[in-house]
Parts: C-alpha cells; sequence; structure tokens
C-alpha cells in the first residue's frame, strides 16, 4: 500500500458539525416563514387600503356630486324638428325635475327615446349645473296604410300606420302628442294601398321594392308641378311592375317603376293638351314609352267614347 493513499469511505459529520448545520436550516426556514409573514401582511394592508380609499371615493362622489342639490334638475331643454310635443319628448325620457344631472344614464335616455317609432334619432347633452338638452329629429311620414282589424266583439276598426321616405313604418300618433301629426294622418297623406299585413310591421322598415318605388313617386309627385294641380289620393303596389296612382277627382295613372320625375313631366304635359281641348284624363299609362294610351273625359267629368271602341250596329235581317 502506498503510504499517500487515501481510503475512500463515508465521512461521518462530529456531533459539532450536525448542531451547527440544523442550526443553520432552521434560521433560513425562520427567515422565509418571517419573509412570507411581511409579504402577506404588505398584501392585506394594500388591499385593505384600497378598499378604504374605494369607499372614501364613493362616499365623496355621493356626498358632493351624485346627492348635491347643486346638480338637481331645473329644467329639461326639448327641441324637435317637427311635430312632436315637447311635453311628451320630456315624459318619454323618463327625466324628473330634481333628478341628479350627473347621476343621468345617457345612453339609456338615448336609447330609450329612440325606442318609439316616430323619432329617427336624438342627441342628449349635460349643461351645468341644472340643465339637460335634448335634441329629437323625427322620422318625416309620406304615406299611411289604413289596416282593417275585427275586434273580438266582432267589430271592425281601421288602425293607421305612416311611413317615411325610406319605408320606416310608424305607427299613428295620438292626438294630444301633435295634433298637426294627427292631422296629417286623418286622409291628407296618400294611401300605400296594395299591402299584405305581414309586409309591414310598426318599427321596422318595408322591404316590398314596389312600395319602396312608390314613396319615391310620392315624394317625387310633392315636389312636381302636378302637385298644384291635382290631388294625389292613392298608390296601388298590388299589380307586378307598376304602380297605380289615383287622384282626388278619380283620374287613374300609372307609372313605372323608375325614372318617376320623367313621367311626371310627361303627365304634366298631357295634362295641359287637354285642358287647351277641353278634356280632362279620365286613365293613362304613362308605363308605355311610345304612344301613350290615354282615356279622355269631357271637362266636368262626361267621358269621351274612344272611336275604336264603337262597334257599328248590324240589323237582323228577317228571312223572307
Amino acid at each position: 500500500m502506498w503510504p499517500f493513499s487515501r481510503t475512500r469511505g463515508n465521512r461521518r459529520l462530529s456531533p459539532g458539525q450536525k448542531l451547527d448545520v440544523k442550526l443553520r436550516s432552521d434560521q433560513l426556514r425562520s427567515a422565509r416563514n418571517r419573509y412570507a409573514t411581511v409579504v402577506i401582511l404588505a398584501g392585506l394592508g394594500t388591499v385593505l387600503g384600497l378598499y378604504v380609499l374605494w369607499r372614501t371615493g364613493e362616499w365623496s362622489l355621493d356626498k358632493f356630486v351624485y346627492d348635491n342639490p347643486s346638480f338637481a334638475i331645473e329644467h329639461v331643454d326639448v327641441q324637435t324638428d317637427g311635430n312632436l310635443a315637447p311635453e311628451q319628448v320630456r315624459r318619454w325620457s323618463g327625466v324628473n325635475p330634481g333628478a341628479n344631472l350627473i347621476s343621468l344614464d345617457l345612453a339609456g335616455i338615448k336609447r330609450n327615446l329612440e325606442l318609439v317609432s316616430t323619432i329617427d334619432s336624438v342627441s342628449i347633452e349635460r349643461i351645468l349645473p341644472r340643465t339637460l338638452k335634448i335634441r329629437v329629429t323625427e322620422r318625416h311620414p309620406v304615406a299611411e296604410v289604413n289596416l282593417l282589424r275585427t275586434l273580438p266583439n266582432g267589430e271592425v276598426t281601421v288602425t293607421v300606420f305612416q311611413i317615411d321616405l325610406k319605408g320606416y313604418v310608424m305607427e299613428s300618433i295620438d292626438s294630444h302628442v301633435s295634433p298637426v301629426a294627427v292631422a296629417s294622418a286623418s286622409g291628407e297623406l296618400p294611401n300605400l294601398a296594395g299591402l299584405l299585413p305581414g309586409e309591414f310591421q310598426p318599427g321596422h322598415p318595408l322591404t316590398n321594392l314596389q312600395a319602396l318605388a312608390a314613396l319615391r313617386l310620392i315624394n317625387d309627385f310633392k315636389h312636381s308641378s302636378m302637385a298644384a294641380l291635382v290631388e294625389l289620393q292613392s298608390v296601388d303596389v298590388a299589380a307586378p311592375g307598376v304602380l297605380v296612382a289615383t287622384t282626388g277627382s278619380g283620374t287613374e295613372v300609372t307609372f313605372a317603376l323608375d325614372h318617376a320625375d320623367q313621367q311626371l313631366r310627361r303627365w304634366r304635359g298631357i295634362h295641359d293638351w287637354g285642358h287647351t281641348v277641353g278634356k280632362d284624363i279620365a286613365t293613362v299609362d304613362l308605363a308605355v314609352g311610345n304612344n301613350v294610351p290615354v282615356k279622355w273625359t269631357v271637362a266636368g267629368g262626361i267621358p269621351v267614347l274612344d272611336p275604336k271602341s264603337v262597334k257599328p250596329l248590324h240589323t237582323r235581317r228577317k228571312n223572307v
């Protein structure tokens, strides 16, 4: 055996060394526990501080803002571009005098007002310290639809719906809401005829393409020279591909679905020519491009017979 060789084997610690290792391990564990305790207490303290801060801020907002009488509403300023009564818009908004101006849910008020079928859009603004400003853009009807309904007792009633230029269907307005609008719904607007009950629903736009074309025709007629000469009473959309308009004097005018302005000018030309010869139009088909078919009446309502439609009388021969 070499004198410098070392034998390998398990090294055993002396009792003093074991005690020293155990002491260091206990100290490390104790330090970790103290650190964990500090971290937990710091976290709890932070949460508690944030909660106290939140509650203090909430109390401050309630005390100095939401419950502050300085922000109590004294005036609800309503302006519309149509016929709705401002007082009715105030009732629809649900805003009461004395309510806190800052705590109002403006988005909710706007949403509730725009659910009214006669209202197109709404803007709302706070004017500190005590005024709420509401601006309403209304839907302006150009036609109406009359729907017959049978009540449980057997009585038949007529429900009037108004329609704007975009085809949006509105329920008729009560007289206490807008006397002017009710007057327009009492027969002064042209009637849109030929629609089935399932083709229109209040609060939704029409999808019938002929009905939309009829609304454009009604609007173009209102701005044409014919509006000063005749009254457009109704437009029927039942016949496919054409619109049949009836005037207050009973004249029946057939239109194509497009180029209403051109057809209205042709109608005016035919009307003026008939006036020079003492005739009124009974029926005219403007959907025909050339050789427009026209039936006339003598001014005063006596029909003029079409010479082509008069058949000669044939006497019956008797056998002799």
